[in-house]
């Protein structure tokens, strides 16, 4: 039993008993954020604000920088999310659930592309092209950049691109001794899953949305 603790959970042996603590609070306040978004709740933004907060502040001590943009850019997609979900569209109704135009498709593409170069210079800038996990990283963060500007404008394409990163980032994190944050990506997968059918069904009982 031991060595599968050591397995999971040897890493941790050389941190700081604070980053754990604030590790461990930041993924609970990150399941909560998936929770609402697949509810299709308000409480997405404001507890995932603190999730990605506290992140940054964990991944900046340990010089992850794409995981730390990553967080970043949640941070101020969340304010503009939270705009976004709270504007009324008319005297009665806020912003809906819908399915991207062709126009935000070409965007999401642009997004992407453009998230790949801008990572590119920063590795390239701060000389972080050690290993095979940076160029991993580099896809990653522009699949979660689509992701979570397609969730701000609560599109249901989101879905679809966090569960395509969740499922990379999992054993990615477990790769680089985030044990806790693995797990959490690895759950964060099943409630994508959860949260697409949801939606969807949300659509499919709502068709004037579309």
């Amino acid at each position: 039993m031991s060595h599968i603790f050591d397995f999971l959970f040897g890493q941790y042996s050389g941190y700081e008993t604070i980053d754990i603590v604030l590790e461990i609070i930041a993924v609970i306040f990150g399941f909560l954020s998936v929770w609402y978004s697949k509810q299709n709740k308000i409480w997405v933004f404001p507890t995932g604000m603190i999730s990605t907060s506290i992140f940054v502040y964990l991944l900046f001590k340990w010089e992850l920088l794409g995981d730390m943009m990553i967080n970043g850019y949640y941070f101020i997609m969340s304010v503009y999310g939270w705009y976004i979900w709270t504007r009324k569209v008319d005297s009665t109704h806020v912003t809906p659930i819908s399915r991207t135009t062709s126009k935000e498709k070409k965007l999401s593409v642009a997004i992407f592309i453009a998230t790949l170069i801008f990572v590119y210079f920063v590795y390239e800038t701060f000389d972080k092209w050690t290993s095979w996990v940076a160029y991993v990283d580099t896809v990653t963060t522009a699949i979660f950049f689509v992701g979570m500007w397609l969730m701000a404008r609560r599109k249901i394409e989101n879905w679809i691109y966090w569960i395509i990163g969740d499922i990379i980032s999992a054993p990615l994190y477990f790769y680089k001794g985030f044990t806790f944050t693995s797990f959490q990506y690895l759950i964060f997968t099943f409630i994508a899953i959860s949260g697409y059918l949801a939606w969807k069904k949300h659509l499919n009982k709502n068709p004037q949305t579309l």
